[in-house]
């Protein structure tokens, strides 16, 4: 399996909540924790793979990168930028009724 493959598993599920949230989401605080958090995972994931903490298999990869972290490595922060807080609105809304 590739980790596109596997990125798209967790990316539907946070496409399904952000969905079922869109109305109540905040979606300008949204978008400023996802370009921090992707700057973020930019700078900290290259210094990790650069360092050595972290490789990848080759065959596994699209062959796109930021720096030297493949592109497939940034689905992460995105799936908990917006994920989380489409289930935090969720459930706040679950826990009123």
């Amino acid at each position: 399996m590739t980790y596109w493959a596997l990125n798209a598993i967790f990316l539907a599920v946070v496409l399904v909540l952000v969905l079922l949230a869109a109305r109540r989401v905040r979606w300008a605080s949204l978008g400023l924790t996802l370009a921090v958090l992707l700057v973020m995972t930019a700078v900290f994931d290259n210094v990790m793979i650069s360092v050595g903490l972290v490789a990848y298999s080759e065959s596994l990869i699209s062959g796109a990168f930021i720096g030297v972290a493949p592109l497939e490595d940034f689905a992460y922060a995105i799936a908990a930028a917006v994920g989380l807080p489409s289930l935090w609105v969720l459930l706040e809304r679950r826990r009123r009724a």
